[in-house]
């Protein structure tokens, strides 16, 4: 199901969050729960990982995550603040001490002049540290090769955050 590649990232990304004993949670849209099927493919994962949030619609980022409606309705889906609030949410709403979030344009469908295909936000949350965030534009991808991007940077987002 996933490359050599994904599956050290991810048994890397669990065994540092293990020794520093912390847990992983994931609040997931574009990728549809990618990321928590990566890390939860490797043995031993619940060691680490804490619980997944898949919230693909609007509705279910408000009502699982907290993310206002407002929010959503003023800046988009697919956008930094809906990332952020994304991530704060997954730790609210969860037992674990760091979240990554992932919103996006997967396509063929859904895109705009301003959220084209491969537009995709990402973001890391700690308790008491800075929220990370990332923007790719990824261009012209597959579904699929979009997705996939969207699940590595995610564990590398996870990565710095447990450095």
């Amino acid at each position: 199901m996933f490359d050599a590649a994904l599956l050290d990232l991810a048994r890397l990304t669990l065994f540092e969050a293990e020794e520093k004993r912390l847990r992983i949670a994931t609040a997931e849209s574009c990728t549809g729960g990618l990321i928590a099927a990566l890390l939860t493919h490797i043995p031993g994962s619940s060691a680490a990982f804490e619980r997944g949030f898949v919230t693909y619609s609007n509705r279910a980022k408000s009502e699982m995550l907290g993310v206002p409606g407002d929010l959503i309705a003023d800046r988009g889906a697919v956008s930094e603040p809906v990332a952020r609030a994304m991530a704060e949410g997954a730790l609210s709403n969860s037992h674990a001490h760091v979240a990554v979030s992932v919103t996006g344009v997967a396509g063929p469908g859904g895109a705009s002049a301003l959220k084209p295909v491969g537009l995709v936000h990402l973001a890391c949350a700690r308790s008491g540290r800075a929220i990370l965030h990332q923007r790719l534009e990824l261009g012209p991808m597959s579904r699929a090769e979009i997705r996939l991007h969207a699940v590595e940077t995610a564990l590398t987002l996870l990565r710095a955050m447990l450095a």
